[in-house]
């Protein structure tokens, strides 16, 4: 049984605070959704557990099993366990998908028996084996791109998985394979999930034991799987705060009104 504890963790860009204190906790074979508005720090999240630069971390700890991974770099978290499935995967031209899955899989595992688990995952997705040999996303669509990330996923078996926005540019018959090839994977190899998205769409095949609210860089309430179908219908309103008023500039608020009345 594997542990991602998240602690405290405080993180900002350019100097503004967009973490605002994170604690959750994703054990072996659990999924967790984040779920939240626009801007509320979802990505965010996920980027700063993965590791990626630009984001100055404020205060707190991100362990794996009592290992502290926020001083290490992003290649040494995914050594300690950790998958990031990106919103916008990055093209990688000249480097084949192949190529990179035998470079990053465990050096000890026989090239033959990664290829073959290339193939078999890619059958279990319905992602066709001439991708194995493409660049790495180039001209991929978004959909294809998405695939290709669960693809990956399934073929390094990490501990934990945050996964930004996995259902976004996927079709209905898409999303509904990778969704239940993530779910599997908490069922056969004990994957934990950290799954960032805006709809439960996502969890018609992927079943989420936690769902968390987060609005204001921080988790802001947590339930389970029907707390995700209450906000498709409630939205995010509670949890975030009103725009402040513009200034009128001299203006009546409705420029409609008759001044004279």
């Amino acid at each position: 049984m594997s542990e991602l504890v998240i602690e405290g963790l405080r993180a900002a860009v350019d100097g503004q605070e967009i973490l605002k204190g994170v604690d959750l906790v994703v054990k072996s074979g659990e999924v967790h959704a984040v779920m939240g508005p626009n801007g509320s720090g979802k990505s965010t999240l996920g980027h700063v557990v993965a590791g990626r630069p630009g984001y100055e971390v404020l205060g707190g700890s991100v362990r794996i099993d009592d290992v502290e991974i926020l001083t290490l770099p992003a290649w040494q978290r995914a050594e300690a366990g950790l998958f990031l499935a990106m919103q916008y995967p990055t093209e990688v031209p000249g480097v084949a998908l192949r190529d990179l899955l035998r470079a990053s899989v465990g050096t000890s595992d026989d090239p033959e028996v990664i290829d073959e688990r290339m193939r078999a995952e890619a059958v279990r997705i319905g992602f066709g084996e001439k991708f194995l040999e493409r660049p790495l996303n180039v001209d991929l669509s978004g959909g294809e791109k998405k695939r290709n990330e669960t693809l990956q996923l399934g073929v390094l078996r990490p501990k934990f998985a945050i996964l930004d926005e996995l259902d976004s540019g996927l079709d209905v018959d898409a999303l509904r394979l990778v969704s239940s090839r993530v779910e599997q994977a908490t069922e056969e190899d004990g994957l934990g999930v950290l799954a960032i998205t805006h709809y439960s769409k996502l969890f018609q095949e992927l079943r989420p034991d936690k769902v968390h609210v987060f609005a204001a860089g921080r988790i802001q309430e947590t339930g389970g799987a029907e707390l995700a179908t209450e906000l498709e219908s409630t939205g995010y309103e509670r949890w975030v705060e009103p725009a402040p008023a513009k200034p009128a500039n001299g203006l009546p608020d409705d420029p409609f009104a008759d001044p004279l009345a």
